[in-house]
């Protein structure tokens, strides 16, 4: 393990403290009048995804987890779980739910996503900021529908509910941004 100092710190950076993985969310440096400077912190579990608030003398030092970035193939589900491909070994991997999180309403058969490991533990995974998915189910525009602003439900082809306009049919493609499941346009 690579050890990091608490002034090196940077968002993003994922820590190894008392035998969980954190992600430092925020973070600052404090420098009171009186007394030693510290480092205030925001840190993610990457596990289970609580954020905790921690302060770090200026200077302690932490130990920083390497984690490894691999692109691998979506091929299909396995009853309630996720079986990728190392695009570079063919090993297959399935994952629980659970790990993907959020991530699992974007995933489309054979598309490609970043997975990030731990050693060979699974702690999440890195998607585009938006991607292009097709409708299966929405109630049909009606022509003289045009109320400004208006939305409607859509099903997505893997199953997500999302709000989009009037206008948009079913079997339509659109843009879908990964970060907060919200419309941005068409495809």
């Amino acid at each position: 393990m690579a050890v990091v100092s608490s002034n090196d710190f940077k968002t993003g950076m994922t820590l190894e403290i008392d035998g969980n993985l954190m992600q430092v969310v925020d973070f600052q440096h404090v420098k009171p009048g009186k007394g030693h400077a510290f480092v205030r912190s925001t840190l993610r579990n990457s596990r289970t995804g609580s954020v905790v608030d921690k302060t770090f003398r200026a200077g302690e030092k932490v130990e920083r987890a390497i984690i490894d970035k691999r692109t691998m193939q979506y091929l299909y589900r396995e009853g309630e779980n996720y079986v990728f491909m190392d695009n570079e070994s063919y090993d297959q991997i399935t994952v629980e739910p659970a790990t993907l999180g959020e991530a699992s309403n974007f995933l489309i058969e054979t598309n490609s996503a970043v997975l990030l490991m731990f050693g060979t533990e699974i702690i999440g995974v890195d998607l585009p900021a938006s991607v292009e998915l097709t409708i299966a189910e929405t109630e049909p525009g009606v022509q003289g529908d045009r109320v400004s602003g208006a939305s409607k439900p859509a099903t997505l082809e893997t199953g997500f509910v999302v709000q989009v306009p009037l206008f948009i049919n079913p079997e339509e493609r659109i843009k879908v941004d990964t970060r907060n499941g919200s419309y941005i346009g068409r495809a």
